[in-house]
């Protein structure tokens, strides 16, 4: 058996072929870079139709390739938080708000929920703008025209796609809307988002698999009889592809943005423990739950010095780090796309002390890259108290693959915790396909786990 892996991030559509154990095909990797708007006024949005253009064509360049043939089931890691208003047609009545998004506001009018901690105990998240709880009521005030009803992302591309899309539990942990224990939307959730169940896609009940449109399997014919599995959020793909599965393992995961994750085995319907006040909680699937923080500063920070330092690239840079003093330049913040729940800072908060005129554009990217390390850590803390053990950190993702000083940055900052290195950097689609196998107790035999000085593996190109 093959399976199709696709990762639908914020700044990339991959797709992936997997053999029947979950593991990479060699050289069998689609990727489209998606045209993310971000602006200094908090907006983060993508187009939706163009974005369904990205994925349609990774599908094409497989299919051509002839990658796709004895496929029989589609596993989907996907970006949390995302949220699109429909028009009575199914139409996009705008852009795709993203996790980036930090324009929305709460209304004025609303007081919030009743009992905060009992609404974070029982949804994992807050009334925060970075929920539906907070951008629905936004949205409506900020449309010309009146949706008829709200989707996530990768529900709008697997509409176009699929005889049916309704929401996965994953997903749909990510609205701010679902009570995690009863796997249903969360009645106080829905009354401060001010929707209805027919505003709100339907969820998908245990053992559901979509198939392709006939329009659709005309095009990727060798998709035709393949089982869609429900999509899983990024966050949770990821801690399965790096073989965080358990309570003695968490993944820092540095893509796009950054988190630091925990996953535990918690069936539907069993009571929840007690959740700390700044960390979220969300489905990965029917069975399991992930608990962590997210921060809006990751790999983008690295992008956007990169670009705007004009930094020596390749080995040079590494050399370049690694010989520095430690700590030349201190972060006092790394806010620079805002705050992630349940925190409220605007975009445009990052700040760097210690500069003076003879600092270096490498000094001030090592000052940058140890704020995202330094943020970790009192969540990490957090996360260690729910479990009463101190835990081993996995390092994962495309940029820590990408820079052996970041990983040693980590490690310094995590100590005196077991800190190692996920070397392959799709972690999330491999992540979602052991999801869709139902083989999530196996990912921490099957990660690839090394040492934080290792390089990358080959399969990284």
């Amino acid at each position: 058996m093959k399976i199709l892996a696709l990762d639908l991030g914020t700044s990339s559509v991959r797709g992936l072929v997997l053999d029947g154990d979950a593991r990479p095909m060699p050289g069998v990797l689609a990727r489209r870079r998606v045209m993310l708007t971000a602006q200094d006024d908090g907006t983060g949005t993508v187009d939706a139709r163009n974005y369904l253009a990205c994925l349609a064509e990774c599908l094409d360049e497989l299919s051509q390739r002839g990658r796709l043939r004895g496929v029989e089931l589609v596993a989907i890691s996907a970006q949390w938080h995302s949220v699109l208003p429909l028009g009575s047609s199914g139409e996009p009545l705008g852009p795709v708000l993203t996790w980036l998004d930090t324009r929305s506001e709460s209304p004025v009018t609303q007081p919030g929920p009743v009992d905060p901690d009992a609404f974070h105990q029982r949804t994992g998240t807050w009334w925060h703008r970075c929920y539906w709880t907070v951008r629905l009521p936004w949205l409506r005030t900020h449309l010309g025209t009146p949706p008829a009803r709200f989707v996530g992302l990768v529900e709008y591309v697997l509409g176009e796609l699929l005889t049916d899309a309704p929401m996965s539990v994953s997903q749909a942990s990510g609205t701010g809307l679902l009570d995690l224990c009863t796997l249903d939307w969360d009645a106080e959730a829905c009354a401060l988002a001010g929707v209805r169940g027919t505003d709100l896609p339907e969820l998908t009940p245990p053992g559901w698999y979509g198939r392709l449109r006939t329009e659709a399997a005309r095009r990727w014919p060798d998709l035709a009889g393949a089982r869609w599995a429900p999509p899983i959020g990024d966050g949770a793909a990821s801690n399965v592809g790096s073989g965080c599965v358990d309570q003695t393992r968490a993944a820092v995961t540095v893509g796009t943005s950054s988190a630091v994750r925990l996953v535990q085995r918690m069936p539907a319907g069993a009571p929840l423990p007690p959740l700390p006040d700044q960390l979220w909680r969300y489905r990965v699937d029917h069975d399991h739950v992930v608990t962590g923080a997210a921060y809006s500063s990751g790999g983008n920070l690295f992008t956007w010095a990169e670009r705007t330092l004009r930094l020596p690239g390749g080995t040079a840079l590494d050399a370049a780090l690694a010989a520095l003093p430690p700590d030349t330049v201190q972060p006092a913040g790394v806010g620079f796309g805002g705050d992630r729940p349940p925190g409220l800072r605007p975009a445009g908060s990052g700040e760097l002390r210690g500069l003076g005129f003879a600092t270096s554009a490498v000094e001030l990217l090592a000052g940058l890259m140890r704020g995202v390390c330094v943020q970790v850590v009192d969540d990490l803390a957090a996360l260690e108290s729910t479990v009463g053990q101190s835990v081993e950190v996995v390092l994962g993702g495309g940029a820590m693959a990408a820079s052996p000083w970041w990983r040693h940055a980590f490690q310094d900052v995590l100590a005196p915790r077991r800190v190692c290195f996920g070397r392959y950097p799709e972690i999330g689609a491999t992540g979602a396909a052991l999801v869709a196998c139902g083989r999530i107790a196996d990912a921490a035999m099957m990660a690839d786990i090394g040492r934080t000085d290792d390089q990358a593996s080959p399969t990284t190109a």
